[in-house]
């Protein structure tokens, strides 16, 4: 039997899971919500880098991504400029990204990765 490494229990889920060369990580919501889609955006990035740290590796092992945000039409030009700031254009993950009612009302964008482990 495979190892499972988790990091970050929380009650209801991990944030990180590492199993079979995957590394696979809940959905990131910003800390501060008080600002705009740009600044959450930074908010949440800034968490994955962190996140991958931890796991060993980092943006250019990225395989997917998922994006949620609250107001598609008006925010996501805003979003994908902080996205292209940070994500390395020569290691780029697949990409989807929609609208969603998400789980604050305060809450912008959520995005969750998925990355292959060294």
């Amino acid at each position: 039997m495979s190892t499972i490494q988790r990091i970050e229990g929380l009650p209801l889920f991990s944030r990180v899971v590492i199993h079979n060369g995957v590394v696979y990580m809940s959905g990131i919501v910003p800390k501060d919500r008080t600002d705009d889609v740009k600044q959450q955006t930074r908010d949440v990035l800034a968490q994955i880098d962190t996140y991958l740290a931890q796991a060993g590796v980092d943006k250019t092992r990225l395989l997917t991504s998922q994006i949620w945000l609250k107001h598609i039409d008006r925010d996501f030009a805003a979003m994908n400029e902080v996205w292209l700031e940070w994500v390395d254009p020569n290691h780029l993950p697949t990409r989807v990204t929609c609208e969603s009612n998400l789980a604050s009302t305060d809450v912008l964008v959520e995005i969750l990765v998925t990355a292959a482990a060294n």
